[in-house]
């Protein structure tokens, strides 16, 4: 039985033991980490502790993960683009439409599913051997993804996440005009109002920082290159939103026009938020090289700007 070993930030005290595990702890959903926490594999300062335990910044936590046993997921023959793969981890490009992890609504279809197909050598945390998932994308989102495929991997990638030593830029068309230099640091939380969003004015907010780095701009909208340096669920949309400028096509945070300019007609073929994550710059787990990956904008979105860029002069 392995053992993982946690210390609790400061913006990250007061959340429930089970929630912060969740979000910390990679490819563990809050179900499985209540299943961990009700088996005993769960101390805080050397105590057994409840899901329901709010932590304090310094609390030492630790996870006993036992042995891997047969995953219960299904593996299937579902298309993946594999950028890069060796001994320790593989990186994807994960194609829109496609959510990440199986979950409620989700059985099948997914990264996982697809990984657990193309993958054989793996081991696993939470008991179960697949894929190890250290990140995720929304399931609109396209772009670049690493997954571990070991227990080594799995920790040091985790770590260089939660450090904020990987570096993450996403290609945006947004509504309006801003500028590149533009910073956002506003905490992001989950929506009192509505449990399937997240937003900037939660009481229970945690810390995000987004910067626009490059920005080109067209009439009406913008095409940015956003890093992020936290890794808030939905951060980018959320961010982006708050100051007034979604990301085009995106639904959920006011993105969605029906409405446009004759010049802007071709976002509203969109299916999908103009979000892809197009850079990705990590440590390998191993031997210590740089990996940088880049992937270019997928053909739903280079056309949509094709066809913008057809209608209307560049300014």
């Amino acid at each position: 039985m392995d053992a993982i070993s946690l210390e609790v930030a400061v913006d990250q005290a007061g959340e429930r033991l089970d929630r912060y595990l969740s979000s910390v702890v990679p490819g563990q959903s809050r179900s499985q980490i209540q299943r961990l926490i009700e088996q005993g594999h769960v101390s805080v300062a050397g105590r057994k502790a409840k899901a329901n335990l709010a932590v304090k910044a310094g609390d030492r936590i630790t996870v006993d993960v036992p042995e891997p046993v047969a995953t219960t997921l299904i593996a299937e023959d579902i298309p993946l683009t594999i950028v890069y793969e060796d001994s320790d981890l593989v990186v994807v490009d994960k194609p829109a439409g496609m959510v990440v992890h199986p979950a409620a609504g989700h059985d099948s279809g997914t990264l996982v599913n697809a990984l657990l197909h193309r993958l054989s050598d793996l081991s696993g945390i939470g008991g179960e051997r697949r894929p190890g998932i250290v990140h995720r994308l929304d399931k609109g989102t396209s772009g670049l993804m690493v997954v571990a495929k070991n227990d080594h991997a799995l920790e040091s990638l985790s770590r260089q996440f939660a450090e904020r030593e990987v570096e993450k830029e996403y290609g945006a068309l947004v509504w309006g005009v801003v500028q590149a230099g533009r910073r956002i640091d506003l905490p992001i939380g989950r929506d009192p109002n509505d449990r399937q969003k997240m937003s900037a004015k939660s009481r229970r907010a945690r810390h995000a920082v987004t910067r626009i780095t490059r920005a080109h701009h067209y009439r009406g909208v913008t095409l940015c290159q956003v890093a992020i340096h936290t890794g808030r669920t939905h951060q980018i949309r959320v961010h982006l939103s708050a100051i007034g400028h979604p990301v085009v096509g995106d639904a959920t945070y006011g993105g969605h026009r029906t409405r446009v300019a004759a010049d802007l007609r071709p976002v509203l073929t969109l299916e999908r938020p103009f979000l892809h994550a197009h850079r990705l710059v990590f440590t390998h787990p191993t031997d210590g090289r740089t990996m940088e990956f880049e992937s270019p904008l997928p053909a739903d979105l280079q056309a949509v700007l094709d066809a913008i860029e057809a209608l209307q002069p560049e300014d």
